[in-house]
């Protein structure tokens, strides 16, 4: 009796647990955005309304990106970047939080170039790590060698991790997209690339495993 409630109440917990945390994740974020810009539309219309300042933040964000495509919205944007870039203090913190956007943003000028595959953290053991840029010249001369600079991100908070220089020789290449690697870190594997799980599919029986089969019954049918 305890042993079965045992069971059921881990049953549920595991269909509840990953909605609730869901739940309590986006509402944290709606909190959030709506929250950034709510002061401002109750000031405009002298009260509070759930869901305006989410509206507000969205319109904001979206009005921002269509500035920075075109010429003057550009010339603004990168005015205002020289601005905070040449402040003591702030330009400490906007282009550290700038260098981390830009890295995780896969686009053309995204940090990461390309997903490898290190020896780490010893020989025999893999680890996913991404291409930022070829080594400083400071260091292949030290070490004689071409060095290869790459991220080693932790799972499932990619924006830590290590930076490491090895040589090129030792960076194996992967022929997959810089997204679907960082979804393999994020997910720590659960996804994998080109697929929802990195279960390998069971292979498709071959002559070598008719040949077993074959053995196997004509044994019993010895015995």
């Amino acid at each position: 009796m305890l042993r079965q409630l045992r069971i059921t109440l881990v049953t549920g917990s595991v269909v509840l647990v990953p909605v609730v945390l869901t739940w309590y994740v986006l509402l944290s974020l709606f909190r959030f955005l709506d929250g950034l810009t709510a002061r401002l539309v109750e000031n405009l219309i002298g009260h509070s309304v759930p869901g305006l300042g989410l509206l507000a933040t969205v319109v904001i964000v979206l009005v921002t990106g269509v500035l920075a495509r075109s010429l003057l919205g550009r010339e603004l944007i990168s005015l205002g970047q020289s601005i905070l870039s040449g402040t003591p203090i702030v330009r400490g913190v906007y282009n550290t939080i700038r260098q981390i956007v830009d890295a995780f943003t896969v686009t053309e000028q995204s940090a990461f170039k390309r997903v490898a595959l290190i020896e780490y953290p010893r020989q025999g053991m893999y680890s996913i790590a991404f291409v930022t840029a070829p080594g400083p010249r400071a260091a292949e001369t030290a070490v004689e060698a071409e060095l290869v600079s790459v991220f080693l991100p932790t799972t499932p908070n990619p924006t830590s991790g290590f930076l490491l220089m090895l040589p090129r020789r030792d960076v194996k290449m992967l022929d997959i997209p810089v997204e679907e690697g960082l979804k393999l870190v994020i997910s720590g594997g659960v996804v994998a690339p080109g697929g929802p799980s990195g279960q390998p599919e069971a292979p498709a029986p071959g002559r070598k495993g008719r040949g077993r089969s074959a053995v196997t019954a004509g044994r019993r049918r010895q015995r």
